[in-house]
Order: C-alpha cells, then structure tokens, then sequence
C-alpha cells in the first residue's frame, strides 16, 4: 500500500527542483524530505530521482510515477473537498426516543433550536415509556433517567434534579399538610405506575442524613407525568412530579409542594446512543446542543 504522503513529498521535490526549498514549502525538516522519498523508491524497488549536488534529474520511471502521484494527489483533494463540504452541510436523519413526560417542555424545544441550526437534518421522535431496542429499531439516540446498564451504549449527563411532592392549595386547604413521610399514610396519594399494586417513595430530611420510606397503594396510578400533574391539579390528592412536567404549574402557585423538609434523592437524565467509534454528525451535534441548551431552559432545577 503506497503512502500518499510520500507521493506528495515526491512530486513537491519535483516541483521545487530542490530538497530544501520541498521542505520549506512543506514546513519540515529536509531530512525527512530526502528520507520519505528514499523509502518511497525502496518500496518501489527503483530509483525516480538521479541526484546530484546541484541538480535533480528524474529518471525515466520517476516522470511516469509522478503523474501517478499527481492524480493521487488530485483525488485525494476531491475526496477531502467533497467530506469537508458534506461536513459542513449537515443533513439526514436523526431518530431519537423520548419519553412522554419530558416530550413537551425538554424534546420538542430541543429539537427545535438543533432545526433552526442545520435546518437539512430530519428529525423523527418516538414518545414511548417501554424500553428501546436502539439497534433493531434505529434509533440514534435516547433519553433515559438513572445510570446506564449497557456497555454497547454511550451516557452523556443532560439534567440533574429531583421529584417534588406537590398537591394543589385547594386539597391542602380541606386535609392538614404532612409534616413527615409517615403523615402521608393519612392522605389520597397519587403515584407514576401501571399495573403494580404497590409503591414506595424514600425521604431524606432537608437538614439531615435521616432517611424513611413509606410503602402503600396508591389512590390512583397512571403511566404519564402530564395526566397526574392534571390530576393532582384537580384536587385529586397528593403526588410526585418532575421539575420539568409543566413547571409553570409550581411557578403560578396552582401546585405547591406538601411535604417541602423531607425530599426525593436526586437522579439524572441521560442521552443514550451506540458506542461505535464512528458518531454521525447529527448525534454528535444533537448531543453537545442538549448538554447546552438544558440547563438553560431549566435553570432552577431542585437538586
């Protein structure tokens, strides 16, 4: 396999007439120069240059390999040109898997800021909670909450925070707040779950390492954030919710958190895709935009 790059120092010698001036032009030592070019005949098993202290002469067999090099050369160039310009047009597809709770306020504006950016790329999101085959069903990358369990896969951290226990003013009002995790056994408690009959939430204290957990069956279940939160909005009882699952809800004071000095441990919400050692540009530039666009669209995140 002939290196392009002595095919190029090659012809740059032809072109100066000299070692030094080649090596010059190429910014390197014009001992390299002359060592490149005497490996390029020895692999070659001819001589392309007749040196002498004044003057390079090529040999027969030399003219015919430099135009070999030159259209090697010239290739080289347009296959460059042609990634360098396919590198900056960004275009494809990109297939992402997002959960339902997290589609509206983190996915959606996401991906709109990264279309805006390179408007020729494609996006297909699929909103699911059950767990995503990234390979059979082609998905380039995934949004997933706790660590990553498969080695095939590669985690970028995207958001930090913790679940908040809230309820509207209008139930707290008509039952006295909880003032710790065993109080909440006397309420109508709403939970994120579908077909287990029982949940159990643990609480560290605010201003200590105290830890209690309570286990009970909830008054009401369902396996999507946005439906509790209008639950709970309803005055249907107590319940947790992400900080990213209609925040504006907190903001307004239409829900308020129940149980503020006992907390929810804090976990982190990842972005998933293939470990290959090739990334295509659109995962990659998906990637570094959500890692800087998140925590700019959720400053304020409880930690």
């Amino acid at each position: 396999m002939l290196d392009l790059n002595a095919l190029f120092i090659f012809a740059k010698v032809v072109e100066a007439n000299s070692f030094a001036m080649a090596a010059r032009q190429l910014r390197i030592p014009t001992s390299t120069v002359s060592r490149r070019v005497a490996e390029l005949e020895s692999q070659l098993g001819v001589r392309l240059l007749e040196r002498s202290t004044r003057s390079l002469r090529l040999t027969d067999l030399g003219s015919e390999v430099l135009e070999q090099a030159r259209r090697s050369i010239e290739i080289s160039d347009g296959v460059m040109g042609l990634v360098s310009n396919r590198m900056t047009d960004v275009s494809g597809v990109l297939r992402i898997a997002s959960l339902p709770s997290i589609s509206d306020t983190l996915v959606a504006p996401l991906v709109g800021a990264f279309q805006a950016a390179y408007p020729n790329v494609l996006v297909q999101v699929l909103v699911t909670e059950r767990y995503v085959d990234q390979v059979a069903e082609g998905i380039d990358v995934a949004f997933q909450f706790g660590p990553q369990q498969d080695s095939d896969l590669v985690a970028r951290k995207i958001l930090t925070y913790r679940h908040r226990l809230v309820a509207s003013p209008a139930y707290l009002t008509g039952h006295p707040a909880p003032l710790s995790p065993q109080d909440l056994y006397d309420h109508r408690l709403l939970a994120f779950s579908f077909g287990k009959p029982d949940r159990r939430w643990t609480f560290t204290h605010q201003d200590s390492d105290r830890k209690e957990t309570v286990t009970f069956q909830p008054s009401f279940t369902m396996n999507d954030y946005l439906g509790l939160a209008s639950a709970l909005l309803a005055g249907s009882g107590i319940g947790d919710l992400p900080p990213i699952v209609r925040p504006d809800l907190l903001d307004d004071g239409r829900l308020v958190e129940a149980m503020p000095g006992w907390r929810f441990r804090p976990f982190d919400l990842t972005l998933v895709h293939l470990g290959h050692r090739y990334v295509p540009r659109p995962v990659r530039l998906f990637k570094e935009m959500a890692v800087e666009l998140a925590s700019t669209l959720f400053p304020d995140l409880p930690s």
